[in-house]
């Protein structure tokens, strides 16, 4: 059984009354009256209750119960149906995306959500508060509304962000942690299943700017573009964040091509002053008779000379490249 959130009769910009929601035909037909209604997590027999009072058409209704379509708005003679998501982060960093329906036409404006995002008490209250606005009617709740849904993607994007920035910050001072490659891999999937769900709302803008509705009036078009155009900056910051991503991991992956390049320059650099003395070793090792310096008094301390100042040499010069 669904729960009725909230439900009311508004004129001139003014609450009537609270309603019940069998009480709203009744108010709808009032001139100059249209009622708003607010369920959460609505039954199909509830629905089909609201179809017969408001003459909701069946292929909407269908959508609306079977739920967990893309974002859309589609339009039933001087009626429309409109479908928006919500994004939640749960504590453990899953992104979920929580419905809501919008059904609207002369008279009459309902939202159906399904699951925990944030309430519409306070769109609610703002409109209630901007009378002057209000007074435009239906229009004016649905952009409400729709400026609301707009609203909630933007904590979300700022929050990656920051995440975004932690991990670049942490990937210039260290390798790149599996965790961390994880945690990028996952945001990027985030991100491209936010910008699954905002891209569609350009549309739906566009859509409301051009509609020739009783109930639209064409001074609310310049709000429903204003969505727009935060929409669209919406879907600017989602390609920032996606290459901040693929930066992150790039340069994770450039530094620790470095990192393992001054290592190998090292382990070339002991393995060429070992080599000198293994070299000389290996000259004296030959066991040929005719080499004068076998029986040199001070062969030894020579020899051991020349590979003490070779190798110091060597190490200095390495030293002197940034080798060692």
């Amino acid at each position: 059984m669904g729960q009725l959130i909230a439900a009311a009769a508004y004129s001139k910009g003014r609450k009537v009354a609270d309603i019940s929601l069998a009480e709203g035909r009744h108010w709808a037909c009032q001139p100059d009256h249209f009622v708003w209604i607010g369920l959460r997590d609505p039954s199909s027999a509830e629905l089909h209750s609201l179809q017969e009072q408001f003459d909701l058409h069946e292929l909407a209704i269908e959508d609306a119960i079977a739920q967990h379509t893309r974002p859309k708005l589609e339009t039933f003679g001087d009626a429309l149906f409109m479908v928006l998501y919500s994004p939640i982060r749960r504590p453990g960093g899953g992104l979920e995306f929580v419905e809501t329906q919008l059904f609207a036409g002369k008279g009459y404006v309902i939202s159906a959500r399904y699951g925990d995002s944030a309430p519409y008490a306070s769109v609610r209250q703002r409109c209630e508060a901007r009378p002057l606005l209000l007074e435009h009617g239906e229009d004016f709740v649905l952009y409400a509304l729709l400026s609301f849904v707009t609203e909630n993607y933007r904590p979300l994007l700022d929050s990656i962000h920051a995440e975004l920035e932690e991990i670049e910050q942490a990937v210039i001072g260290r390798p790149l942690h599996q965790t961390e490659v994880e945690r990028i891999h996952g945001l990027r999937r985030d991100l491209l299943r936010l910008r699954r769900q905002i891209a569609p709302m350009v549309e739906i803008c566009k859509e409301l700017q051009q509609l020739d509705f009783p109930f639209i009036d064409k001074h609310m078009r310049p709000y429903f573009r204003d969505i727009a155009i935060h929409v669209n900056r919406l879907l600017e910051d989602l390609t920032g964040l996606r290459e901040m991503a693929d930066h992150a991991i790039e340069i994770g992956l450039l530094l620790e091509a470095s990192r393992q390049s001054l290592t190998q320059r090292k382990f070339a650099a002991w393995a060429a002053i070992l080599a000198f003395p293994t070299a000389v070793a290996g000259i004296y090792g030959m066991n040929f008779h005719n080499m004068p310096e076998l029986t040199w008094h001070y062969g030894y301390f020579g020899v051991l000379g020349i590979i003490g100042v070779g190798c110091v040499g060597l190490f200095a010069n390495f030293k002197r490249m940034g080798w060692l």
